[in-house]
């Protein structure tokens, strides 16, 4: 199984930091954000990954590259633990430019060779996932029981706006859902359900070809996904995931922020501590 990420983007809400620093290298505790989703496919089964870069952000294929020069020194001084946490992880990586910012639909349709006949799941490193079973492994199981590209999925309450995000039609009763439309960003009230889509896909090649066809009739600038997915929804070829677990989105700085902190807390080692820290600062 292949899975495909997307990382050309420029990051501009947060900048400065963003000017030479790639977003998805933004740490969450001592790893990176993009480092989350690579482990969520290797545990979902996903060992071959496409990163689909630019050419600002050398350092995430400098990332997931051997350092020989520090495994030496380990090596010498016999620090196995730090050895480990430079082993590049166990998968195989290939990474293509965009060279151009078409948009997300044109960036996809650079993966269409490297995902060739089969499904792979495709991320946007903004939402990470944490969970078991891992979102990935969620969406492959909707696909072995549908045979239909699938959505992830997440049900949002009453009341809360939803304007912002793609939102799913879904055939009432089904299970699993069967996706009749999306709608990008419907205005207040307009609404078709409470299902918003969220940044994991899995996608068979009838989402490039769907693709291709949108780029065809496209009138220029950037394109999106959003119109692929409604068009294969239109043709029953769409399922969604409601998926299981916590997604925390780091896409924007505030969340970032939250990202982090409840990161921290949830860990063994630095969590108590800083737990102790927060409670003093806002006494």
């Amino acid at each position: 199984m292949k899975g495909i990420i997307l990382t050309a983007g420029y990051g501009t809400r947060f900048l400065p930091i963003t000017k030479t620093l790639p977003k998805e290298m933004l740490p969450l505790g001592t790893r990176p954000a993009l480092d989350y989703v690579v482990q969520e496919y290797i545990d979902s089964g996903i060992t071959d990954i496409l990163i689909i870069n630019s050419r600002r952000k050398k350092v995430l294929e400098d990332y997931y590259d051997r350092e020989p020069e520090l495994e030496a020194v380990f090596t010498r001084e016999n620090k196995a633990a730090n050895l480990k946490k430079i082993t590049p992880p166990d998968a195989r990586f290939y990474f293509i430019r965009q060279q151009t910012m078409g948009g997300t639909g044109a960036a996809v349709l650079l993966a269409r060779e490297f995902a060739g006949p089969d499904p792979c799941v495709l991320a946007f490193p903004d939402d990470l996932h944490f969970g078991s079973p891992p979102l990935a492994r969620q969406l492959l199981d909707v696909h072995a029981a549908t045979g239909n590209s699938v959505l992830a999925l997440e049900d949002r309450p009453e009341g809360e706006d939803i304007s912002r995000y793609g939102v799913a039609a879904v055939e009432a009763g089904s299970q699993p859902l069967q996706v009749t439309g999306l709608v990008e960003k419907p205005p207040t009230g307009e609404e078709p359900s409470r299902y918003i889509s969220v940044g994991r896909y899995l996608v068979t090649p009838d989402v490039f070809a769907a693709l291709a066809a949108e780029q065809q009739m496209h009138q220029g600038g950037e394109f999106y996904l959003t119109s692929a997915f409604h068009r294969l929804a239109q043709e029953g070829k769409l399922s969604g995931c409601v998926y299981q677990g916590e997604r925390l989105d780091t896409g924007e700085p505030q969340g970032y922020y939250q990202a982090l902190v409840r990161h921290i807390l949830a860990d063994p080692e630095q969590g108590p501590a800083f737990r102790e820290y927060l409670q003093g600062l806002l006494a």
